[in-house]
């Protein structure tokens, strides 16, 4: 049986292309060419949703809490060998008022969440990466997303890779910090999506992880 690699995220995972407002195809987005690199003994499962959170409801748009649909996920995937995931930039918000240090706890909930669904896991044993996803470039502010995100989204976005570096030390998890990884710039027009570039770049370094966890 193929390994199965649950990929959980936002619109960065679902391939979200700010240059044309639509999506990078099976060519281009991160998912899809990890699935190549790692070839047929694995089976990369796209989770990405734009939008969603770790754990907060969104009071303008439905179904984006990562929390309510861990459980299904992981369920209808089972059995799974690993689960990625890359959330936080929603989470920064201003409409959700939260601080890195709470976003972080928002992660370690549902980390463990999914922890707890014990069932889904090959062997009984959960295998969690949390990633952290590329900061939020400044600039954001000045566009049209960054009217909607609200203010002081990027200060936040800094300083999730030290909290959740934290929640992956405290709860277990593997933990890989995007920003290390992607040297392309995010784009130049809302300052917070993966270019082409950036997803070539997390697909590489992703590769490498899977195989040194999965063998």
């Amino acid at each position: 049986m193929k390994k199965h690699i649950i990929c959980f995220g936002d619109s960065n995972t679902h391939g979200y292309c700010a240059m044309t407002n639509g999506r990078f195809s099976e060519e281009e987005r991160w998912t899809c060419l990890l699935q190549k690199k790692l070839g047929e003994d694995y089976l990369i499962l796209e989770e990405g949703l734009s939008g969603r959170t770790t754990c907060f409801t969104d009071p303008i748009h439905e179904g984006l809490c990562g929390l309510d649909y861990i459980y299904p996920c992981l369920m209808s995937h089972e059995p799974v060998d690993l689960l990625v995931i890359m959330l936080g930039t929603n989470d920064t918000k201003e409409r959700f008022g939260s601080s890195a240090a709470c976003i972080a706890l928002g992660m370690k909930r549902l980390v463990e969440k999914a922890i707890a669904t014990k069932d889904c896991w090959r062997d009984g044993k959960a295998n969690i990466l949390i990633v952290t996803p590329q900061n939020i470039a400044p600039e954001y502010e000045g566009t049209e997303v960054g009217c909607t995100m609200g203010r002081g989204c990027a200060e936040k976005s800094e300083l999730l890779a030290e909290e959740f570096r934290k929640v992956a030390e405290l709860v277990g998890c593997h933990y890989l910090d995007g920003n290390k990884v992607v040297s392309a710039k995010p784009n130049s027009i809302d300052y917070m999506h993966l270019t082409g570039e950036g997803h070539r770049q997390l697909a590489d370094a992703l590769e490498g992880e899977i195989r040194r966890l999965l063998g």
